[in-house]
């Protein structure tokens, strides 16, 4: 029996080669595979004393040859393949063991050329791959370092299975296809740069089976895009999970859309989600103290929402999460399904382990910003660039006759990057950096307002208000009622038929407003 090694990933080859040979096999090996087996002390042959032909054309060409591909295709079962191989005095190969350049990570290097990326195209690799899963039959293919120690214990005790065999074409076929997308995708970028692509694939890997859906009775599972190089480091799709139940469908939902808002923010943040809304959002440099003011924003819906901090958590903070109370009525403790953090301090971790055995901690770090975002329709796909645009990158362009403050200014940057993680129709009132209020996914943008505004109370007088599109009328609607509550200034992002009306009425009443020329909806 012989085996043909060519991997790219080296982890466990050797000790995978090492168990080979004490079963008997003859090994094959190229390049670097060789040289990492063979200082191991192993037998291994090159692969030139098989094709009797030297590699070539600066490793282009090395397992390109009938009597690598002869070997592996020839089928078993059929005389006149075998007869054909032996006519040519080609052996068999019944194992081919190979994984590819990670091209990915190459290309998403900074200052990487397009001569560079061209080079880093697999050719052998995928054709070797591809030959012995078509006739897996006969040929093992192994693409994973994770299979090695299933296939020499199936080897030891009879021969690999008929299921296993087939098992293992299907996940060498998936690694050739995420491998052809990646190219595609890169070249794509490099012929149409800024384009949509003319097709798309997306390589998924399966990283956990979830219970259920949305709803109990929906089978669901979570998979991670394996094609987004380094702009798939960091986000929840990483995230360490460190106590508590496994996460669910909505749990992930609603763990991204706390992760992405609180990593709007420069300074220390908290931001509490409940159904991927933001309701509780505070900036201080004491993030104890910016958990308690997110709380209070909301404590009815804070209650079995997502707790999210930019900044580690120690024993202080996680002693506050574990013990602190309901504002409302001074005795029921907080309760969280999951708390995300870029760390925690031992101490930190230890006390908020005894919370609850089924509190979620997770630890993420933030996502790269750009990439795509995708989302499902009836028979098809909508794919647009993630809405990255931050406060820093837009022009807040007073429009009325009053000047915000400072202070005003600042906190209308504040509910900016909170309304863009509001559902449609969104508005945020807040005050010194502290989210009052907020009103989503209505209808219509009175209701979010006056939503709002009853949510944010005595304290919307003196306060900011921002909405993620613009008001379509002001006299006795949105803008008119934000003026009479007492809202002190207003951003949005203009562009209706009507921004004058808007401009004369918060005038009249002394309002300063805003227009920040882009919109966030968010559906």
């Amino acid at each position: 029996m012989r085996a043909l090694l060519g991997v790219y990933d080296k982890t466990g080859i050797q000790d995978f080669a090492r168990g080979l040979t004490g079963l008997g096999w003859e090994l094959v090996s190229t390049g670097g595979t060789f040289a990492t087996v063979s200082a191991a002390g192993i037998a291994v042959r090159k692969v030139e004393e098989v094709t009797h032909f030297p590699e070539m054309l600066d490793g282009r060409v090395k397992t390109l040859h009938p009597g690598v591909h002869g070997g592996i295709l020839a089928r078993r079962d059929l005389p006149a393949h075998m007869a054909s191989i032996a006519e040519h005095g080609i052996g068999a190969i019944d194992l081919v063991c190979v994984n590819l350049y990670p091209f990915v990570q190459t290309v998403t290097r900074a200052g990487v050329s397009f001569e560079e990326g061209v080079e880093n195209i697999d050719i052998g690799g995928p054709a070797m791959i591809r030959a012995a899963a078509k006739n897996h039959p006969d040929v093992i293919v192994i693409v994973d370092p994770a299979d090695y120690g299933r296939v020499l214990e199936q080897l030891a005790s009879g021969g690999v299975t008929r299921e296993e065999r087939r098992r293992l074409a299907w996940k060498a076929f998936a690694h050739v296809a995420a491998y052809d997308s990646a190219v595609s995708e890169w070249l794509w970028g490099q012929v149409h740069p800024g384009e949509m692509p003319a097709a798309i694939t997306v390589p998924m890997e399966l990283a956990q089976g979830l219970r259920y859906g949305e709803n109990p009775h929906q089978a669901a599972a979570f998979y991670v895009d394996k094609s987004l190089g380094e702009l798939g480091k960091g986000g929840i799709a990483s995230a360490v999970q460190h106590h508590g139940k496994e996460m669910s469908y909505n749990n992930y939902l609603d763990a991204d859309a706390a992760w992405n808002c609180v990593n709007e923010f420069p300074e220390p943040a908290c931001v509490i989600v409940k159904h991927t809304n933001p309701c509780g959002v505070a900036t201080r440099e004491d993030l104890l103290e910016a958990y308690r003011l997110s709380v209070v924003a909301d404590p009815v819906s804070a209650f079995g929402g997502i707790v999210a901090f930019n900044r580690p958590i120690d024993e202080a903070l996680a002693r506050e999460l574990r013990e602190f109370r309901n504002p409302n009525d001074g005795e029921t403790r907080m309760f969280y399904e999951i708390v995300i953090a870029p760390g925690y301090t031992p101490e930190g971790l230890h006390v908020l382990k005894g919370k609850s055995k089924d509190l979620r901690i997770l630890e993420a770090q933030p996502h790269a910003a750009g990439g795509r975002a995708f989302r499902q329709v009836g028979g098809g796909w909508l794919v647009q660039d993630a809405d990255d645009r931050t406060p820093e990158e837009i022009e807040f362009k007073v429009v009325t006759e009053r000047q915000p403050t400072e202070q005003e200014l600042a906190d209308l940057r504040f509910a900016w990057r909170v309304v863009k993680h509001v559902k449609s129709n969104a508005i945020t009132i807040a005050k010194d950096g502290r989210l009052l209020g907020m009103g989503s996914g209505q209808p219509n943008r009175v209701k979010s307002v006056e939503i709002a505004m009853e949510k944010a109370g005595d304290e919307v007088r003196g306060a900011v208000l921002a909405s993620d599109a613009f008001f379509p009328f002001a006299w006795g609607d949105s803008i008119e009622k934000a003026c009479q509550a007492g809202i002190a200034a207003i951003a949005h992002p203009g562009g209706s038929l009507r921004d004058q009306d808007g401009i004369d009425c918060t005038n009249q009443y002394g309002v300063a407003m805003v227009l920040t020329g882009t919109r966030h909806f968010r559906h």
